[in-house]
């Protein structure tokens, strides 16, 4: 994996761990479900301009661009929305809608890796790896 490749896929990574936790957060709240959200607008501020950073590093990979696009747009709708704009459910709705296209780009870089590792080992190596030696 080259440095860039590395580097973004950890990006995608801290990115989706980061909006996973805050959607645990918000679902294990006391609070009920028809109770307005109380999400932190700065920090979903911070992630929505690390996740726009990301896409701007990720131009060179063709096959991630969609999903950061998707993620960019959904994180926008909340924070359009954010703070106190909505209820729990929806909040979570679109938590879900930002992390599903990063947990893809993930696994894009992920898929894209193995695949140029594999290609780029020798024969021999292929081989010894087909026959368990």
């Amino acid at each position: 994996m080259n440095a860039e490749r590395s580097q973004l896929y950890y990006t995608c990574v801290f990115l989706h761990v980061s909006f996973q936790a805050i959607q645990n957060s918000v679902a294990t709240s006391p609070r009920g479900d028809d109770t307005p959200c109380w999400l932190d607008a700065q920090t979903l501020r911070m992630l929505l301009g690390e996740l726009q950073r990301c896409r701007q590093e990720a131009a060179p990979f063709k096959e991630v661009n969609q999903p950061l696009d998707t993620a960019i747009y959904h994180c926008g709708l909340l924070m359009a929305q954010c703070p106190a704009a909505l209820n729990r459910q929806l909040c979570q709705h679109h938590l879900s809608a930002i992390m599903a296209p990063l947990k893809e780009a993930t696994a894009q870089l992920s898929n894209s890796t193995q695949r140029t590792s594999a290609a780029s080992s020798s024969p021999r190596q292929r081989l010894r790896g087909w026959l368990g030696w």
